[in-house]
This record gives C-alpha cells, sequence and structure tokens, in this order.
C-alpha cells in the first residue's frame, strides 16, 4: 500500500497500525507518490489532500488518467472536514474519505476491508481473462490483446504476428470417446500451446471450440515458423491416439499463420482475415501442417 504523507508522524502512527495488514510504501510528497504508483503499482493508495507542491486532489485526478493506476483504489487522508471538499474527492474517483485525527482501529478496519475488496477486485478480474474450460486466456483477452498490439506496434512500424491453430478432426475424437475425454485434450493442447512460449508478451488463448490463437508481437515469419513446427511437435509428442482421424492415428493439429506491421489504414481483422485464410489451406491440403 502507497500511503502519502508530508508529516512523518502521521506516517509512523499509520506504519503501527496497518504494518500486519500489507508492506507499506511511504511518500512525503505527490511527485515521489507519483513515481512510485508507477513503478509498484500498490494495491491501495493511502493520500493525504494538503501535501506540499500539488495537493492530494491533483494527484488523484493524475492517477485515475492514467490508465496504469486508474483501477488502485484511492482513500482520502485529511484534515479537511467540510462536506464540499470530501464531494469533491468522491468525485475525483476516491472510495473513501477519513478525517484527521484519525481513530488508529478505524483506519486499520477501513484499510483492511478496502484491501479485501481489491484483492477480490483482482481475482473477478483474472477470472474473466481465463476461459474456464482450459484456464488459459479466453476470446476477450485475446481481442483486447490484439487491439493494444496493433496500436502499439503500429506507432513503432513493428510488425505482428498471428498463429490459428485447429485440433484436427475433433469433432470426430469427440464422437468416438465422448464429451469428457474431448474437454481433458482441450485442456492438455492448452497447456501444452503455452509452455511453447518464450516471451511474456506471447499470448495463446482459446478462439473458440477446437482453435486456439497465438499472438506473436515483434516477430517475424521465420520466428513464427519456429514456433508453429514447435508447437506441432509438441501436439504429437502427447501421444494421444486418435484411431477414428484420417490424417495420422494420433492428435495433431493445424495450424495458419499471418504477419503484418499495423498500418494507420484497416485494421487488426485484416490479420485473422490473413491467418484464417491460410489455416483453411491447411486444412483443405491434408491437415497436420502449417501454412503461413
Amino acid at each position: 500500500m502507497l500511503l502519502v504523507e508530508d508529516v512523518e508522524l502521521n506516517r509512523e502512527l499509520a506504519a503501527i497500525e496497518l504494518e500486519d495488514l500489507c508492506t507499506l510504501i511511504p511518500a512525503a510528497d505527490a511527485e515521489q507518490a507519483w513515481e512510485l504508483a508507477l513503478a509498484e503499482l500498490p494495491d491501495l493508495i493511502l493520500l493525504d489532500v494538503c501535501l506540499p507542491g500539488m495537493n492530494g486532489f491533483e494527484l488523484c485526478r493524475k492517477l485515475k488518467e492514467e490508465p496504469l493506476t486508474q483501477d488502485i483504489p484511492i482513500i482520502f487522508l485529511t484534515a479537511l472536514g467540510d462536506a464540499q471538499d470530501e464531494e469533491e474527492g468522491l468525485n475525483l474517483g476516491a472510495m473513501d474519505y477519513i478525517r484527521k485525527p484519525f481513530s488508529p482501529p478505524i483506519l486499520r478496519a477501513r484499510v483492511r476491508n478496502h484491501l479485501l475488496m481489491e484483492r477480490q477486485r483482482r481475482q473477478l478480474a483474472l477470472w474473466s481473462r481465463l476461459d474456464g474450460l482450459t484456464g488459459i486466456a479466453n476470446r476477450r483477452t485475446f481481442d483486447h490483446q490484439l487491439k493494444w498490439e496493433w496500436r502499439h506496434l503500429r506507432s513503432r512500424k513493428q510488425p505482428l504476428g498471428l498463429l490459428l491453430v485447429d485440433v484436427d478432426e475433433f469433432k470426430a475424437f469427440n464422437d468416438h470417446f465422448g464429451h469428457l475425454a474431448g474437454d481433458e485434450v482441450l485442456r492438455k493442447v492448452a497447456r501444452t500451446l503455452h509452455r511453447c512460449l518464450q516471451r511474456n508478451d506471447d499470448l495463446v488463448a482459446r478462439y473458440g471450440g477446437e482453435e486456439f490463437a497465438a499472438l506473436l508481437p515483434q516477430t517475424d515469419r521465420q520466428g513464427m515458423s519456429r514456433l508453429a513446427e514447435t508447437m506441432r511437435a509438441a501436439v504429437r509428442d502427447l501421444g494421444i491416439e486418435h484411431p477414428v482421424s484420417t490424417v495420422v492415428p494420433h492428435l495433431s493439429i493445424s495450424v495458419g499463420g499471418a504477419n503484418l506491421v499495423p498500418e494507420d489504414i484497416g485494421g487488426a481483422h485484416e490479420l485473422i482475415d490473413l491467418a484464417d485464410k491460410q489455416l483453411y489451406l491447411a486444412k483443405a491440403t491434408g491437415r497436420n501442417r502449417i501454412m503461413l
């Protein structure tokens, strides 16, 4: 938790009361707090209003305008007791407003409750980004990340790669072994594809049904080809029997990929369309192959 308070005694009193609830990061002014908030991304900010230089209201407004910090809950801790001041703080996006002199037990209870709510919010946010069956990123997360990477790499004139992966003849596998076995196969394939990634910026998501997508920023066609072959071999090496497959007697995947340098004209859908066409070719020409 980031504690922004210019009076050293108040920082010490708060630290004594809250030390067993969280790790406290102290800041004596708004400028220092701004730098620490960006660097540490704390779970909660306890913020005085009357600070030297930039005041707490101004810092709150700045934090709420910054995408990296806009969701961090803020509690104002201040001697300003007018209803108008409290209204201003809450309208700026603060979650709570505590007046000085504060009661240590009340401060502790409110901080504990807000920390608990923030951890619950983050857990719900995490669940909303994951596919319920496979545990990897879901389609919503993929769509969001694709748009973000497109904008980011467009400004840098750097390539964005996309691999679409389809489990070959999955419907036949499901019909033969049953849906429970099919679900387990999807979980194994998802984990396998995810383990093939080598960079934190890469993303594998469940795109729909038995189809997966790998988003690969700053990756050229050669790098995409290597990763696609690694994925194909890794799924093969799972050794999952597929006796009703017309391709090979074990589980296999088809991969289609595309690579573009994002431009102002057009959009991310162009990348998806190109990769989808390549996946169609991979399936139409025999499956268990890669088309880029």
